[in-house]
């Protein structure tokens, strides 16, 4: 279903070999938060997924519990940025601004941070919505108003 998604709204999409259940429950635990059931389900068809100009769309496992810890963590992010706490990041446009479902409550749409001002600001409804958003406008700055 998820890779179909993906190749619908970007036929050259690059896909990856899937997790492991067991991988995803390694990573809840060392993000101590359960992932969203969407991006569950998406990683368990495709490890990540590739977008236009080679940029991760959506992140690896590994790298979605790497970023997550560090913003999480980061004594200096603490002193430049607001708290992403209630933020749990999956993927990014390339250039530095990154793409996050909200933990805290938990709930199914995606915020993008933008970097260089600190917001954070609705993108779309949905994993699939950002998916679709994403994939078919072929350019990194798609959620730009």
């Amino acid at each position: 279903m998820w890779t179909q998604t993906v190749l619908e709204a970007c036929p050259e999409a690059g896909l990856r070999e899937p997790v492991q259940e067991s991988e995803l429950v390694e990573a809840e635990g060392r993000l101590g938060s359960v992932l969203p059931p969407e991006l569950k389900q998406l990683l368990l068809q495709s490890n990540g997924v590739i977008g236009h100009s080679q940029v991760d769309t959506v992140w690896s496992i590994d790298q979605i519990v790497e970023q997550n810890l560090l913003f999480w963590s980061d004594e200096s992010f603490a002193q430049l940025y607001m708290p992403f706490d209630a933020l749990l990041f999956f993927g990014d446009n390339g250039g530095g601004d990154q793409f996050a479902f909200v933990r805290k409550p938990q709930r199914p749409d995606v915020f993008v941070w933008e970097h260089e001002s600190d917001s954070r600001r609705w993108v779309a409804g949905s994993l699939r919505d950002y998916l679709g958003r994403s994939l078919r406008v072929g350019d990194d700055d798609w959620y730009q108003p």
